[in-house]
């Protein structure tokens, strides 16, 4: 005798309201502090070294203060792409939230002689994955909920 059992589908927990905020907004806030604090709003600081390594091979390895910045925007990406995962009424005001943030990063990049760097220009389009990551696996996640009867 076989036992059948109905397992629904997986609830996915949400955080709470403070987890809206879009992460990639930290890179935007601490990118124009440092070009606007540290150096006057000028683009070329970036690529001051924090740090340099020699490898086995004998070749430097250096590390810049917009390759830093870089991995940042990577580690924030890593995390809104989780977030976009998830499902929800909430999800809808994050991805508004997310495009607002590209559009501030876009302006920005525009405009403001300070953010004419490459730096910039990758966490811009690091914003511009998490828009569309956000909305394709939101539609994805969406056509699997949907059962049809």
């Amino acid at each position: 005798m076989t036992n059948q059992v109905y397992v629904g589908p997986a609830r996915l927990r949400r955080p709470g309201k403070a987890f809206l905020v879009p992460l990639l907004i930290f890179s935007l806030v601490i990118y124009n502090l440092i070009a606007f604090v540290f150096f006057g709003g000028n683009p070329t600081g970036w690529s001051n070294q924090i740090l340099a390594i020699s490898m086995a091979s004998g070749a430097p390895w250096v590390l810049t203060l917009g390759d830093l910045m870089v991995v940042i925007g990577l580690i924030c990406l890593f995390f809104e792409i989780m977030k976009s995962t998830r499902i929800g009424s909430s999800s809808i005001i994050e991805h508004i939230l997310s495009t607002g943030v590209f559009i501030l990063f876009l302006i920005e990049f525009i405009l403001v002689r300070a953010a004419a760097s490459s730096t910039f220009f990758i966490l811009m389009v690091m914003s511009l994955i998490d828009v569309i990551a956000g909305f394709s696996v939101s539609m994805s996640a969406a056509e699997r909920d949907v059962s049809y009867n």
